[in-house]
Formats: structure tokens, sequence, C-alpha cells
């Protein structure tokens, strides 16, 4: 099946996002290999999902500068890694993990805790400005043209 390239649609972070991870799996893979699932198998066996979709989506994210493949023995087979770009998406992910431990969790409570290093204390992820540090949300924004627009 042919992929829509999201990022030729316009000029939009969001949209350059989604045509790096803005199918399910992408971001699933992200989430094992950030807590420690670097194999092939294990990415399988923890996803439940096709050989044939995952060597897919491990490849794109490869290509897409998101993992880095390590050959861990001679046969030869291959761990993932996060880059630094990885990295830096998995934080999109804890922000995407608090909005579903609200909305989504129902009574049993969110599914996992983050301790944050810092502090040592169970946290989640709070959007600030980093310009002040005061808290930074939908609400309190106005969208401007940057250098990168095209209209």
């Amino acid at each position: 099946m042919q992929r829509t390239n999201f990022s030729e649609l316009a000029a939009c972070s969001i949209a350059r996002t989604l045509d790096v991870i803005g199918e399910p799996w992408s971001p699933l893979i992200l989430r094992d290999v950030w807590v420690g699932l670097s194999r092939f198998e294990q990415l399988q066996a923890d996803l439940g999902i096709s050989r044939k979709v995952l060597t897919e989506r491990l490849n794109h994210l490869v290509d897409s500068g998101i993992l880095e493949r390590r050959p861990y023995d001679r046969r030869p087979r291959y761990e993932y890694v996060l880059t630094e770009k990885g990295t830096e998406l998995v934080d999109m992910l804890l922000v995407m993990t608090r909005w579903g431990d609200k909305w989504l969790a129902g009574e049993a409570g969110p599914p996992v805790l983050h301790r944050h290093h810092a502090c040592g204390e169970i946290s989640a992820v709070d959007l600030r400005c980093a310009h002040c540090g005061e808290p930074m949300h939908a609400g309190d924004v106005d969208v401007l043209a940057g250098p990168g627009a095209t209209r």
C-alpha cells in the first residue's frame, strides 16, 4: 500500500511529523525501544505485529533518522536504539501519555507512572514556555507565520 507523504501537503511541522510517525505502529515501536525492548523479536512479541509490518516500520524509522540499527551478533542480527532525534520524539509521546492518562485511563488510573530523575518524584509532563517558564497550552498561544511559511 502506498503511503501518503504528508510532508508535501503543506509547510506544516505537524504534517511533517505525521509523515514520520503518523501511523499507529511507529509511536508504539518508539515507546518499546525507549523502555528497553531493542531487538526485533522483543518488539514483535510485545506488539503482536506481523514481521512484514514491523520490518517496514523499523526501516522507515531508521531511514528517517529516528532509530539506529546496531548489530549485536555475527548473523547479523540488529538491535534498535533511539537517536537524538528519536529521543526528542519520545518527549511528544510523554505529552500524549499525559492526555491519555487524563481522558482515557478510567477509574483504574494510568497504566504506568514516570519518575523524574532530577527530583525523584512521580510526575507527568507539563508544557512550559521555553522563554518565561509559564504554562503553555493551546489557549495560551497565537499562531504566527514563521520563516518557513509558504503563504
